[in-house]
Formats: structure tokens, sequence, C-alpha cells
């Protein structure tokens, strides 16, 4: 049949019993799946990383000024990675980064869960908030 009407014989699900075919242009076909794999691929939801960053010595005012926007990125369902940075001998000051960023996961309870405690990592130490799940 396919090969009276110029066209191919393409198996669509092999696993199903009996297997099922089509008579189609195996090229159009070849080009449907890949523009339906580009739309499910569009449609995938993109994860959106923010940073904030302070320093171990970060003032009340600066920190809930970063605190403002790290609510409003996480309202918007973006990640939010709050660092403190360490520069030259600040090194000294981990556990007051530690408290600082602790105090930040903290008052962004209602907003994010923490997905990573805090963590140092070379002149860093960062936590991740990730965004509640709408009701």
């Amino acid at each position: 049949m396919a090969e009276e009407a110029g066209l191919d014989l393409v198996e669509i699900s092999p696993k199903a019993e009996p297997p099922v075919c089509k008579v189609i242009d195996y090229s159009k076909f070849k080009y449907e799946q890949k523009k339906k794999q580009k739309e499910i691929k569009a449609k995938a939801q993109k994860t959106v990383v923010k940073e904030i960053r302070f320093g171990p010595n970060t003032d009340d005012h600066d920190f809930n000024f970063k605190l403002k926007h790290a609510m409003n990125f996480l309202k918007e369902g973006a990640k939010v990675r709050a660092y403190v940075h360490f520069v030259g001998r600040t090194i000294v000051f981990k556990e007051r980064g530690e408290i600082l960023l602790l105090k930040f996961a903290q008052a962004l309870e209602e907003y994010g869960k923490v997905e990573q405690l805090p963590k140092l990592e070379k002149k860093r130490m960062y936590v991740i908030l990730a965004p509640k799940p709408k009701k």
C-alpha cells in the first residue's frame, strides 16, 4: 500500500500488540516530531537563580534592603543564593557570616524554604533558598 502511494511505512509504536504502523511521508513525520520536542522544551520551566552578596560586617539597613529584594525574587518564583564573601583577613569572621545567613534564611521562612544550609566554599559561605510552592 505504501509503495503504491509513493509513501513510507513507519512504525509508530513497536511495543503495542500488534505493533502500530502508518503509511506516511517519513521526512514529514520526522519534522513534526522535532517540532513537538521543541514545543515541549519551550514550555518547560526554567529555574532562575538570583544571587545576593553580603560582607561579614553587613549593617542592618543593608541587610533589610537585600532582604526585600530576596522576597521579591522568591515571589516571582526564582531561587535565591545568598552568600557572604570574605575578603582578605575577614575570613576570621566565619561565625559572623554563618549567623548572618541563618538570620537571612529565618527572615524569608514564609516566602521560601532552605534548600542548602550555610556552607563554606573557599572564600564564600552561601545558602540556597527555593520558593515555596503556590497553593
